[in-house]
Parts: structure tokens; sequence; C-alpha cells
């Protein structure tokens, strides 16, 4: 069926019809995504769009057409080689796009650390799955009733900011933003713990706990508790595993501020260090070693080649990556 829609013939009529995915059968409901990080390029642009415009556009067999998908998306993901490393990023664990990962309003790390007291819970439970008369665990509330109120709440209740909830918000969104603004490094070492995407984020969390109480109106507390949520949630998610500070650029760009500095800080050394050798030609591996003993901290092959090749696109030297020599243009780098 896949996410979006398809266009099919009708086994009667012989004619092409479409027919609908989950996304667009997910209309004003939920739909829940699996294998997150198994998606193919195409599937995730259109994801994109429903995320943002929370509507589905195909065009197929001769078929042009706009549909709703006014849904909320409930995914879960793997890590790379299904082993989660604290040392990397969330974006470098799951390898999702950044700009994906941003629209969501909540981002959940669920690792599995051991625990007697749940593994025993779980394997009791899994062990019981083969007894001839398993133990049949009541559920808190039954299915019916939680479906009713579910159904009702949305349809019914739309809450509205109060001026309490809204000035609760702001104040929340600017805390979060001042506790980005100090670094390492003084006015240089800026990192962003929050963006306009998280302050609109807040809003519909602020909105959704209302919403759960049968609320008409979103009061302080469903702010206090939309700011904790996000705070254990998505912000624990944007933690620097290098630095332990928060960074909303880990999931918005999938870079942190750290690694931006010290890109910066590697490019402006190696002007400097090229800056003397106009019109020769250089070996990268001499080039790495200089700027080891300059930086003193070893330089990456990887880092090293992506800013030589903005250098070599910016007309600045020409990079030979085949050969990995360097030929500083004269009169160009200053």
């Amino acid at each position: 069926m896949g996410l979006t829609a398809s266009v099919v013939r009708d086994p009667e009529t012989r004619e092409l019809v479409m027919e609908s995915g989950a996304l667009v059968l997910s209309d004003l409901g939920i739909c829940c995504i699996d294998e997150f990080d198994k998606m193919s390029g195409t599937t995730r642009a259109i994801l994109h769009e429903a995320m943002e415009q929370q509507t589905v556009s195909i065009a197929k067999a001769g078929i042009i057409a706009t549909l709703n998908a006014r849904t909320s998306i409930l995914a879960s993901a793997n890590p790379v080689e299904s082993r989660y490393n604290p040392s990397l990023s969330v974006v470098e664990n799951i390898q999702l796009p950044p700009t994906l990962l941003s629209r969501f309003d909540l981002i959940y790390l669920i690792l599995d650390a051991p625990n007697v007291t749940n593994d025993r819970m779980l394997a009791q439970h899994l062990v019981g799955l083969y007894y001839e008369t398993p133990n049949v665990v009541e559920p808190p509330l039954d299915h019916s009733l939680l479906r009713d109120y579910i159904a009702y709440a949305r349809e019914n209740i739309h809450p509205e900011l109060s001026d309490l909830a809204s000035r609760e918000l702001i104040a929340a969104y600017i805390e979060m933003r001042r506790g980005g603004s100090a670094g390492s490094n003084g006015g240089r070492g800026r990192t962003i713990t929050a963006t306009p995407r998280q302050l609109e984020s807040l809003i519909r969390l602020s909105e959704s706990l209302a919403r759960m109480k049968y609320s008409r109106v979103v009061t302080r507390e469903n702010v206090q508790e939309a700011v904790r949520l996000m705070k254990v949630a998505t912000q624990a998610a944007a933690t620097d595993p290098r630095t332990g500070r928060i960074d909303m650029d880990m999931i918005t760009t999938g870079r942190s501020t750290a690694e931006r500095e010290l890109e910066e800080n590697l490019a402006s050394s190696l002007k400097e260090l090229l800056v003397e050798r106009r019109g020769n030609r250089l070996g990268v591996s001499e080039i790495r070693r200089q700027l080891g003993e300059v930086l003193n901290a070893q330089v990456q092959q990887e880092d090293l080649t992506d800013i030589l090749k903005v250098m070599d696109a910016d007309g600045l030297v020409q990079f030979n990556e085949r050969a990995q020599t360097v030929f500083v243009r004269a009169g160009v780098i200053g």
C-alpha cells in the first residue's frame, strides 16, 4: 500500500484508480511507522511535505492530486548496526536527515540497559506466552472506553491559550534559549538549546495535555509539563556526547556547534599555512602533518579533504583528490 497513494488498475472496469496509502488513510488520526530508518530517499521527501504542510502530492500515470494527510506520526527507528553508540549523536546513530528529525515534537531514546527487575518481568511475560494457560493481564482501561475517550477529546475539545499560559510559554522559550548562550570560549561558543520550531512544539504539547483533561483552556501547569517533557525527551536527544551540552543543532543540522567551530578553526589554520606557499604543489599528507603541529592535535583525513574541496570550488587551490596533491594558486589566498 505504501505511505502516500498509488495508482492501480481496477480489476472490473480496468480503469486507473487511486489507492490511498497509510498517511492519507490516517487523515485526522495517527500514523504509526516502524523501521523509520529503513525508508528510501523518495519516501523521506514525501514525509517532509506531510509533516510540514499536512498534505501529500501525487503525480502518477497522468493523475495529479494533492491529498490531505492531517495526521500525527508516531515512528520508531533502530540505530546503525542495531547498537546505540553513546559517543555519537542521535543523528549519527540512526542516520536520518536532520531536516526530517527536527520535525518531531518529542524524540525519546529507549536504550536496552540491564535491569534485574525489568528483565525478570519481560522474561516472565515471554515465557508465559508458551504456557497452555497463560496468565492474562487485564489492561488498566477497557479498550472501547479508551477509544471513545480519545475520539471525544479529538472531536469536541479544542483548548485555547490563557494569558498565564502564554506568558509561561514565552518565559520558558527565553529560558531555554538562554541556557545555550554561554560557551566555553566566550561569545563564540554559543550553543542553541531551542528554536522557533521547539516553541511551536511546546504549544502543541500544552494543548494536547489540556485536551487529555477535557480542559478548554491551556493552563500554566500544562505548559510546565510540556517543558518538562521537552527537556527529558528532545533536549536529552540533542545533548552533544563530546561536550555534554544541549545543542539543538545536533538535530536541526546534524552537526554540533563544537564541530562547526573545529572546522572553522581548521580552515583558518589551513589558509594561514598555505598563504606562504603560493605557487607550490604540496602533498595532502604533508599538509596534514604540518597542520597537526600547528594545532597540536591530530587532523582527520576526511575533515581536511572536505575543506580542500571547498577551497578548490572557491578557486583558492587546485586539489587533485586522486593524486592527493594541492596546488596553491598564486595571488589568491591572503
